[in-house]
């Protein structure tokens, strides 16, 4: 776990850096300014290099070398790629982005995951997962044999049936019977759900760029503690402290008046090392109640 509100030199150089990304970007915050962008379809170059572009990190790329384009499609809400790398196995990308790998998927799994499932006083009968249509958190939930009910809820239907295609080692956890998917906007869905429905929620969502900026705000958040139980925790996915301090800031403030408001619960910040996401690091914030 780690502070995102204390001093010192090295985290003031992290927040200056982030200010200045945050200020060449324009008026509002820097969320504000990504929920305009339009995010890039992703392609491989004639030398057959996979380069990885985004505003969320300027003035850099993480390349990987292609050996083969299995599958390049655009679903109704994303491109959708993967292909064969030299080292990392087979890669999934979704509107230009890394969002998992044979070879370290595994990392972050194991994070999101067991950390708010394991934080519970109980241990969940019922759990939800928006987002998340490569199956790997399904499949780190469906070790926990005390759950009864797995739902997940995810956008794009074409993610999943890659996902089995292409990595089923992450997709087994769709065959497991507790699971039941629901293929509809987030937010919808949990605008629906009954107050108190599960005892965890865990947010596997892509990084904030256009539309999927808005489940990085206040609205998504209170519709996710809505749908959270008394004693009940949430994870969500939280970019990296090289690259987004001011993101994680924005989020850290902003959890902690969702969720802390009327409760004695915690926000808490968690990491882990992974070399294809952008600085070779990913955090979380889980919400405790």
């Amino acid at each position: 776990e780690g502070d995102i509100g204390g001093g010192g030199s090295s985290y003031s150089s992290l927040v200056g850096a982030a200010a200045s990304m945050a200020s060449a970007g324009g008026e509002g915050t820097r969320l504000d300014q990504l929920k305009q962008s339009e995010a890039k379809q992703a392609g491989v170059n004639s030398d057959g290099w996979f380069a990885e572009l985004s505003e969320m990190w300027p003035g850099e790329a993480f390349t990987m070398k292609v050996k083969e384009t299995l599958f390049h499609e655009k679903s109704k809400y994303q491109d959708v790629l993967v292909f064969k790398s030299e080292s990392y196995g087979n890669v999934l990308v979704l509107d230009g982005v890394i969002q998992c790998t044979d070879r370290d998927e595994f990392a972050y799994q194991e994070m999101i995951t067991p950390l708010p499932l394991c934080a519970l006083k109980q241990p969940a009968k019922k759990v939800l997962v928006i987002g998340g249509g490569d199956g790997g958190v399904l499949r780190e939930i469906t070790r926990h044999k005390s759950i009864e009910v797995i739902e997940i809820c995810e956008l794009d239907e074409m993610v999943p049936e890659v996902a089995k295609k292409f990595f089923p080692k992450m997709a087994v956890g769709f065959d497991d019977p507790r699971v039941k998917c629901h293929f509809q906007d987030g937010f919808k869905f949990l605008a629906d759900v009954e107050p108190g429905t599960y005892d965890a929620i865990i947010v596997d969502s892509s990084d904030p760029v256009g539309p999927a900026a808005s489940l990085f705000q206040k609205p998504f958040f209170d519709l996710v503690h809505r749908a959270l139980s008394a004693t009940g925790v949430v994870c969500t996915q939280a970019e990296s402290i090289w690259l987004h301090m001011d993101i994680i800031q924005e989020l850290h403030a902003l959890c902690k008046d969702v969720f802390l408001s009327d409760s004695q619960g915690t926000v808490s910040y968690a990491y882990c090392t992974i070399p294809t996401y952008p600085s070779g690091q990913v955090r979380t914030l889980a919400y405790e109640q």
